[in-house]
């Protein structure tokens, strides 16, 4: 079995959110300097690298991280290549990726990988709109990755979100899919 690990390390300096917390990684003891061990601090906002949106995330008084579905993150998973689709994920785009019937859990394999490799955000990135949020519930799926640091579109993230966690549905962001070719795999998120 061939195993693909699609999170993408934290690093100083790494794109994040105007207004989120930078991250920062760095030595806060070394054996060089006369440590009995090497320590390293990490300090970030919850909205960096690879993550799960909790649905407090968009829904004042929702539930925290501690109350998803656990179950939506093991099991079959598709892996679809969008890397051609210019725009956002609406219901055309959708409905041209061919999803297979019955797809419970979903990740985005597009043209936003490569702006892992820029410094700072690129609010040029394809999301899901809200329309086709709705189209993903209607059609039972369960969970929904993206391979940059949100699943809606920069400017218009809020109706996405609601649509998506309001129907119980996963929303793991951040994800590096560069290295997985499009096609059904086992999903293990731990």
């Amino acid at each position: 079995m061939v195993w693909h690990d699609i999170s993408v390390p934290l690093r100083s300096g790494m794109a994040t959110f105007k207004g989120d917390p930078p991250v920062l990684l760095e030595r806060a003891a070394s054996m060089s300097a006369g440590a009995i061990c090497n320590v390293s601090r990490l300090d970030f906002g919850v909205h960096s690298g690879t993550h799960i949106d909790a649905p407090s995330h968009f829904i004042d008084g929702a539930v925290g991280i501690e109350g998803i579905d656990l179950d939506a993150l093991i099991g079959p998973v598709v892996v679809v290549d969008a890397r051609s689709i210019e725009g956002h994920f609406d219901p055309e785009a959708l409905d041209g990726l061919a999803l297979p019937a019955g797809t419970e859990r979903l990740l985005f394999r597009s043209r936003n990988s490569e702006l892992w490799a820029r410094p700072d955000l690129d609010a040029s990135f394809a999301g899901l709109t809200f329309e086709g949020a709705r189209l993903l519930v209607e059609r039972g799926v369960r969970l929904v990755g993206a391979d940059y640091l949100s699943i809606a579109p920069f400017d218009e993230p809020t109706p996405t979100h609601v649509a998506l966690l309001e129907a119980g549905v996963v929303i793991v962001e951040g994800l590096d899919l560069r290295g997985v070719e499009p096609g059904a795999y086992e999903l293990i998120c731990l």
